[in-house]
C-alpha cells in the first residue's frame, strides 16, 4: 500500500479516544489542515543533522520538559523557566563533555498521554480516563471527560504561542553566553548547587573575556542557540492534519514538532503508529522497556529507518533501575551485529515510578542509578551513550523525592502540580545535570 498521511487508518490502532461526533471531528481536522505549520522542513533537517553528530559521537542530546502540557497552567513564565533550566543543564554538560549539546524540549505539543486503562472509577462512577488536555479534561467530570475534538485546535494555538516565545528566547538574547549568570532561576534552595553553578558561570565569563581581549571571538553562536520541540505522536488525527509536503523538496514532514516519538504501548510494527511515522522525514524516537522482543526491535529499525540514515532513529531506553543491567547488554549486542545507525538515549524516569499514598512519585536515587547503569553498560559494550530524556520543569514543585534537597514523601502535597506523571523540579534537574556531566566526561574519554 502506498503511504499517505491518512493510510494509517487501515491499520489496527491503540490508545485513541472515541469521538462521538465524527462530523465535528472531521471539521476540526479540515480546519487544522489549513492552518500554518508549527515547524518547518528546514528546521527538521537541521535537527536531523545535529542528531547525526550525536550518532557520530560528536555531540550529546538533552531532551526534557513537561510530562503533559496543560491548558490551565500555560503561561510565559513557565515557558521561560523551563527554557532557562534547559540552558543551565546544557552549559554544565557542554563544559564537562567539551561537545555541543542538542537541546530538544518536550514542549509545544506534548498534550496526549497513553493510559493503562480506558476508564477510571471513583465512588461508583465510571468515566473515560484522562488522556491529556488535547483529548479531554483532567477533572473527574462526566462532561469534561468526554473526548472533544475542539481541544485539538486549542492545543495547536497554545503550541504556536509557545513556539513563538521559544524562538524569541533562543534568538533574542536570553541564550547569550555572556549573560550566563542571569540564567539562574533565582529560587535554587540548595546553596552548594547555586555556588557550583556560579563557579562554572564565572569560568565561562573569564574564558569569553580572554577570547574577546585577544580579538578571536565573533560568533552568533554566543548570543543564540538552537532549541527544538518534540512530543509523543499519540493522537494520530492531529498528527495527520499537521503533516505537509515540503514545497522545495517534495518530501513529507509532520509539522507539529521537529521530533516525534512512539511510546512503549504503541510501537507494534504492525500497527498504525509505526506505520504513520515510517512515512515522515522527522527524526523519530522509540521508547524501549526491558520487555522488548529483539526481532520486533530489529523490524522497527528497518521500518523506521530503511536507509539507515544518521540522525533519523533514537532508541530511548526506559527499563528501570532494577532491570536495565539484565536487559540492556543483550539489546546492544544484538543491534551492533546489524550495523544500524541508532542514537541511544536514556529515560530514567518512566520505569522508576512508584505510588506514595495518593501520589505517584519517583526517587532521585533510583533515577540516578539507572542513568549510571546506562552509561556503564554502553561504555562496556562499545556503544556511545548519546543522550538523556527527562520529565522536568523549571518550577519549584515537589513531585519527585530525594536529591540534595531531600524532598520527602510527606512533602509531596506541598506543590504537587502535575496532571499526569511526577517531574524533577529545577534544583533536581540541575543537580542531575552535574551528575550526568561526570558520566559524559568519562564516556567521551572512552
Amino acid at each position: 500500500m502506498k503511504w499517505t498521511k491518512n493510510s494509517w487508518r487501515n491499520y489496527q490502532i491503540k490508545q485513541q479516544p472515541i469521538y462521538k461526533d465524527q462530523t465535528r471531528l472531521n471539521q476540526i481536522i479540515a480546519k487544522l489542515e489549513k492552518l500554518p505549520p508549527l515547524v518547518f522542513a528546514g528546521e527538521v533537517d537541521m535537527l536531523k543533522k545535529d542528531l547525526a553528530k550525536v550518532s557520530e559521537k560528536k555531540a550529546f542530546l538533552l531532551q526534557g520538559g513537561d510530562c503533559a502540557e496543560s491548558f490551565v497552567n500555560f503561561g510565559a513564565d513557565n515557558i521561560r523557566d523551563m527554557f532557562k533550566v534547559m540552558l543551565q543543564m546544557a552549559i554544565v554538560l557542554t563544559f564537562a563533555g567539551s561537545c555541543p549539546i542538542v537541546k530538544v524540549g518536550r514542549v509545544a505539543g506534548q498534550f496526549a498521554k497513553p493510559r493503562s486503562s480506558d476508564f477510571e472509577e471513583q465512588n461508583g462512577l465510571k468515566l473515560p480516563s484522562y488522556r491529556g488536555d488535547i483529548i479531554n479534561g483532567f477533572e473527574f467530570d462526566e462532561n469534561l471527560r468526554e473526548p472533544d475534538p475542539q481541544r485539538m485546535l486549542e492545543a495547536y494555538y497554545q503550541s504556536a504561542t509557545t513556539l513563538n516565545l521559544l524562538r524569541a528566547f533562543s534568538k533574542g538574547g536570553l541564550a547569550d553566553l555572556r549573560v550566563v549568570h542571569k540564567w539562574n532561576l533565582g529560587f535554587l534552595k540548595k546553596a552548594e548547587l547555586d555556588k557550583k553553578y556560579e563557579e562554572l558561570s564565572e569560568k565561562i565569563t573569564q574564558a569569553l573575556a580572554f577570547m574577546q581581549a585577544c580579538g578571536i571571538i565573533d560568533s552568533p553562536n554566543l548570543s543564540q542557540t538552537a532549541f527544538y520541540t518534540s512530543h509523543e505522536a499519540l493522537l494520530l488525527p492531529y498528527e495527520e492534519a499537521l503533516t505537509r509536503v515540503d514545497s522545495l523538496s517534495g518530501k513529507i514532514y509532520d509539522c507539529s514538532a521537529h521530533m516525534l516519538w512512539i511510546g512503549e504501548r504503541t510501537r507494534n510494527p504492525n500497527e498504525a503508529h509505526v506505520y504513520f511515522l515510517s512515512g515522515i522525514q522527522n527524526p523519530i524516537g522509540v521508547k524501549i522497556s526491558s520487555k522488548f522482543d529483539i526481532d520486533e526491535i530489529k523490524k522497527l529499525s528497518f521500518m523506521l529507518n530503511p536507509s539507515n540514515d544518521l540522525g533519523r532513529l533514537n532508541f530511548i531506553i526506559r527499563m528501570g533501575h532494577d532491570e536495565i543491567e539484565k536487559s540492556l547488554p543483550k539489546l546492544f549486542k544484538e543491534l551492533k551485529k546489524e550495523g544500524l545507525n541508532i542514537l541511544y538515549s536514556i529515560d530514567p524516569m518512566h520505569a522508576n515510578t512508584v505510588k506514595s499514598g495518593n501520589f505517584k512519585t519517583r526517587e532521585f536515587d533510583k533515577i540516578m542509578k539507572e542513568l549510571c547503569s546506562f552509561f556503564e553498560i554502553a561504555i562496556s559494550e562499545g556503544v556511545y551513550p548519546g543522550g538523556v530524556h527527562l520529565e522536568m520543569t523549571g518550577q519549584n514543585v515537589t513531585e519527585c523525592v530525594g536529591g540534595s534537597l531531600n524532598v520527602t514523601q510527606e512533602e509531596l502535597f506541598k506543590r504537587y502540580e502535575t496532571q499526569c506523571d511526577p517531574r524533577l523540579n529545577a534544583d533536581q534537574a540541575l543537580e542531575l545535570a552535574f551528575l550526568i556531566a561526570d558520566l559524559l566526561k568519562k564516556a567521551r574519554l572512552n
